[in-house]
């Protein structure tokens, strides 16, 4: 038994992903982009070649489940994320705001901060894939070009001296030398890393009020009062204050510069 698929399985998972981050960030875009046609067929397998195409399905398939996530390890997501998610700890709000909220403001801010990047690969890759002006293997070569570079622009010299050393056996030359299959982890490291020195800097005025309400209860003789009680409206008055999401968003977004 067999499927058939009228359009060539790493050709559409190219067209699937980036058409979606293109038409994010500029949807006029989308209508220069032909929607591919999908057929799906059973029948008898009377060749290799045919049960070779059921594979290529279960191939996309997976390619598929797994490109949303390569797509944020590899963006500025994973920095913004993890940054949010410390503030809502900090202010000691439970669900306030709700994961959801963090997880789709993250992601935009991603889209936001990854704009010039997807611009480039729309210019220099899908644009001319999709007018058949290069093939294949050279789109997908053109459109790693930009991410590369932004990873390098992030990457710390630490990380990625550490991956390289783990997984090379000779000393890289150049930027060129070093795999994709290296940079990855070395950035998400390095995206790991800032995120948490981040979330330390911004944990310090919350620990300072929770430290000073402790204190307060304490000599007033109300050991048995959770300290955090008290201190949640004085954490949320203060960031209300001093306009704390917009003074985390714009250290993150600069972070990137």
């Amino acid at each position: 038994m067999t499927a058939h698929i009228s359009v060539r399985p790493t050709r559409l998972s190219f067209i699937l992903t980036a058409g979606f981050l293109i038409s994010l960030l500029n949807p006029s875009e989308v209508l220069s982009i032909g929607v591919p046609t999908i057929s799906f067929g059973v029948e008898n397998a009377d060749s290799p070649e045919q049960v070779s195409s059921a594979l290529q399905v279960l191939f996309l398939l997976t390619i598929l489940s797994v490109a949303p996530a390569i797509i944020l390890m590899t963006t500025c997501f994973t920095r913004i994320v993890i940054v949010l998610g410390f503030i809502r700890q900090a202010l000691g709000t439970q669900n306030m705001p709700p994961t959801q909220v963090i997880l789709g403001l993250s992601l935009f801010l991603s889209f936001f901060v990854m704009a010039p990047t997807f611009n480039q690969i729309n210019t220099v890759a899908l644009q001319p894939y999709m007018n058949e002006e290069i093939s294949q293997p050279e789109a997908l070569e053109k459109a790693i070009v930009p991410m590369r570079e932004f990873m390098f622009s992030q990457v710390r010299e630490n990380e990625l001296a550490l991956l390289t050393e783990i997984s090379m056996d000779m000393e890289p030359v150049d930027r060129n030398d070093i795999p994709t299959m290296t940079l990855i982890p070395a950035f998400m490291l390095s995206e790991l890393k800032r995120a948490f020195q981040m979330g330390f800097m911004i944990y310090i005025p919350f620990l300072v009020i929770d430290m000073i309400v402790a204190s307060i209860l304490m000599s007033m003789g109300m050991m048995m009062l959770p300290p955090v009680i008290i201190s949640m409206p004085f954490k949320l008055l203060l960031f209300v204050l001093v306009d704390g999401w917009s003074l985390i968003v714009g250290s993150l977004i600069k972070s990137f510069g």
